[in-house]
């Protein structure tokens, strides 16, 4: 199945955790298996808190120093709570878009298994236990 990406409007739905059309079913599978996967997790978050963090700092009264603290605060605050569950949310994205439960681990696990048997190759090379 060809990867289609989403456009603009509906990666944004995407990152604010609506689904996308059954199309992008293969994207949604890269989006969340891809090499870079807990990077793109991130800038979502990101995009789901920057209307706040924008909020507070133009709307809440007060010296701007302590605004931009508060928001700098609670913005951390949400990309520590976003990362504590960033594999759950990769799941769920998955599921959503109708692959079973466990698809996102096997992928990845698939994925690097030639890079991980090659490192145990190297380590066993490197570190072996000399023989008596």
């Amino acid at each position: 199945m060809p990867v289609r990406r989403p456009n603009p409007l509906q990666w944004l739905w995407y990152a604010y955790g609506g689904g996308l059309p059954e199309r992008h079913a293969s994207w949604v599978l890269h989006d969340t298996t891809t090499r870079t996967w807990w990077l793109r997790h991130l800038l979502r978050a990101v995009v789901q808190i920057s209307p706040i963090v924008i909020g507070i700092i133009v709307f809440v009264p007060g010296p701007l120093w302590l605004r931009m603290m508060c928001a700098l605060g609670g913005a951390i605050m949400g990309l520590i709570f976003s990362v504590s569950y960033l594999h759950e949310t990769a799941e769920h994205r998955l599921v959503k878009a109708g692959y079973p439960a466990g698809t996102g681990p096997a992928t990845r696990a698939e994925r690097t298994a030639d890079k991980d048997a090659a490192a145990a190759q190297r380590y066993a090379a490197r570190y072996r236990t000399p023989e008596a």
